[in-house]
């Protein structure tokens, strides 16, 4: 940072170390970062705690992971590959996949990585973001955007006694590959999607694996494979593989968002007959009358993330998997004691119990503070969550959010990352050719575009009797369900083409409206 003279008036102002800091270098930062080189914009730096890039998919290397929507949707546009080794790529490939883009778009000097942000302080003199390292730096920037993915903060169980296990603990997003389960008794906790990857992963290699239920899940039919050199020249070809991305994202969009904004008779009708055939082929993979029962849902299909597997509901026929169902009371030194008494004891636990997504104090994972100290955690959590189509919060000038409430549709992370990233580089390139140093969400903007996703909310089926006992994530602490509720091509226009003169543009902060003003807007 350095103290330059504001054309030659003599009056010091202060020049940021960069122009935007990203905080962040999975997806969100890499797509963040090639749509501010298409706006000209190439002071920027991506910082992150790992010593690589990929973000979640540096982070989560237990046994099994993968995506879970096929690797050509789940994909950049402008990056399309046809080298996939499978329909469904291992999270090594969507690693890897990570460090391409970084290498062909330049991204590699601009990486600042093992760097972990603990604090961002909005600088009012000076107009410029303040941030600070765990090494006790400091890094300024005239913007920043906050590529930190909702699967960030890994969710440890709320168990008593979970830290006085005398055996190995583990959590599937901090997986410790010198740990062998060779032969041991093994046990999981969780049947999310994670669980469902993990647990048909690990299974030859347990002595015994007890696997706990709280909750059911729906589970499709994986129509996985691999992709040989046929395969490939069929997505070499632009024009199929184009056909093919098209006819998924339309799947994809009936499927997911058009069960949240569509129609409520017509979603209604779409989730029964969707459910019938699913239901029934989830019966034909468990072989026990009663552990069929346990596995099978009540809720309705779409409350939660429904995952897919062929070898989940089979490995539940095994003789050394047993499933509890019984709520855990409490974990000893020798193992897991449920509700019924009965102590389970087994030499490695493992929580496959997913992230702090929407958890109170979980967003943002460190102070965020904006004009006059305003607390982004606290305003959140006082006003619920709320933010202008998952980008911006007024009263947090030059800062952008990839992942921020009601900015996700239901389906692939890659296509809101290209939304809401165009969103931003549009915003800051607009700012510069402004020649202003602060641009905000207008309050007016940001309250209408939040009423609107209120609005829409009401006719969300997740708010009525078909999800209770779900348990979803898809709502949060306040009673909300902070996605979008709009379809991907809204989306995708709406972050492209929405009206530049929502956001203000100011040198310096902007002047406060008279006092008429004011008391007109609080009526």
């Amino acid at each position: 940072m350095t103290v330059v003279t504001n054309g030659g008036s003599g009056v010091p102002t202060t020049s940021p170390d960069h122009e935007v800091i990203v905080v962040g270098a999975g997806f969100g930062g890499i797509g963040a970062g090639i749509a501010l080189q298409r706006k000209g914009i190439h002071d920027f730096v991506l910082v992150d705690k790992w010593d690589r890039v990929g973000g979640t998919w540096h982070a989560n290397t237990y046994p099994g992971v993968a995506v879970d929507i096929p690797s050509f949707i789940y994909s950049f546009s402008y990056e399309q590959r046809a080298d996939w080794s499978r329909i469904f790529a291992p999270g090594t490939e969507l690693r890897e996949y990570a460090e391409s883009m970084v290498d062909k778009y330049g991204l590699r000097d601009k990486l600042r990585l093992s760097t972990t942000i603990v604090a961002a302080e909005f600088d009012d003199r000076d107009s410029l973001w303040r941030l600070r390292t765990d090494g006790g730096q400091q890094l300024t920037g005239r913007y920043i955007v906050l590529a930190i993915g909702g699967l960030e903060r890994p969710k440890m169980p709320d168990i008593e006694g979970l830290d006085n296990f005398g055996g190995t603990l583990l959590h599937t997003a901090l997986w410790d590959h010198d740990v062998s389960l060779a032969g041991k008794r093994v046990a999981v906790i969780g049947t999310g999607a994670t669980a469902l990857q993990l647990i048909p992963a690990i299974v030859e290699e347990t002595g015994h694996l007890t696997v706990f239920q709280r909750t059911p899940i729906w589970v499709f039919p994986k129509n996985d494979a691999a992709i040989g050199g046929l395969g490939r020249q069929v997505l070499g070809n632009k024009r199929i593989r184009s056909a093919l991305r098209l006819v998924g994202n339309a799947g994809t969009e009936v499927a997911m968002s058009g069960m949240v904004v569509g129609p409520a008779w017509l979603t209604a009708a779409g989730r029964r007959l969707a459910e019938a055939p699913v239901r029934r082929w989830m019966r034909s993979q468990v072989h026990d009358p009663q552990l069929r029962e346990k596995l099978t849902p009540r809720y309705g299909l779409g409350c939660k993330r429904p995952s897919m597997s062929n070898d989940y509901l089979r490995t539940f026929n095994r003789p050394d998997v047993s499933l509890v169902t019984e709520s855990i009371a409490r974990v000893t030194e020798r193992g897991v004691v449920t509700a019924d008494g009965v102590e389970h004891e087994i030499d490695v636990l493992i929580c496959a119990t997913g992230f702090k997504l929407w958890d109170r104090g979980a967003i943002p994972p460190f102070p965020v503070r904006g004009r006059g100290g305003k607390d982004l955690e606290q305003f959140w959590d006082e006003h619920r969550y709320q933010s202008y189509q998952g980008v911006s919060v007024p009263g947090f000038p030059n800062s952008f959010t990839i992942t921020g409430p009601y900015g996700f549709v239901l389906g692939s992370y890659i296509w809101m990352i290209e939304a809401t990233s165009a969103h931003l580089a549009r915003v800051i390139a607009e700012s510069k050719a402004r020649g202003t140093t602060e641009v905000e969400i207008r309050q007016e903007a940001h309250d209408a575009y939040f009423q609107r996703c209120l609005r829409r909310q009401q006719r969300n089926f997740l708010f009525t009797y078909v999800c209770a006992g779900s348990n979803t994530y898809y709502i949060d602490n306040h009673g909300d369900s902070p996605f979008r509720p709009s379809t991907h091509g809204e989306m995708y226009w709406q972050n492209r083409h929405f009206d530049l003169d929502v956001y203000r543009y100011t040198v310096g902060a902007p002047a406060p409206a008279p006092a008429a003003v004011l008391s007109e807007e609080v009526s």
